[in-house]
């Protein structure tokens, strides 16, 4: 009764860490006894390198463009802004002006009506 026959879990662990003790066995020999996997690997770490540094600059170059979209933004909202309150000036400086012609075609108008009726007074006496 000391014999334990091993459960289902137990045999799945151990067949498990034997797996990786050989996979890890099987990398340590291919890499200290083939040079040209060595030149792969440091060929691909090159490349993975190379990658992420086109990856930051376009990365860097994508963030310039959109802070200068950003800036050409401001100044098209500024630049309508500013031809706005010109539009808003120009409309005021145009009533005005409407409204010192008419003041001064009323005057007309009232002088003419004023000399006719005088006219018409001087001509009665």
């Amino acid at each position: 009764m000391g014999f334990k026959d091993p459960g289902y879990l137990e045999r799945k662990s151990a067949a498990t860490d034997a797996r990786k003790a050989a996979l890890e066995k099987f990398r340590a020999n291919a890499a200290a006894n083939d040079p040209a996997a060595a030149e792969r690997q440091a060929a691909r770490r090159a490349l993975s390198i190379a990658r992420e540094e086109r990856a930051a600059a376009r990365k860097a170059a994508k963030e310039a463009r959109e802070l200068e979209l950003a800036e050409q933004a401001a100044r098209v909202k500024e630049a309508a802004e500013q031809a706005k309150l010109e539009a808003a000036a120009q409309a005021q400086r145009e009533a005005a002006e409407k409204a010192e012609r008419e003041i001064a075609e009323a005057a007309e108008r009232k002088a003419a009506r004023d000399a006719r009726y005088a006219a018409r007074k001087a001509r009665k006496k």
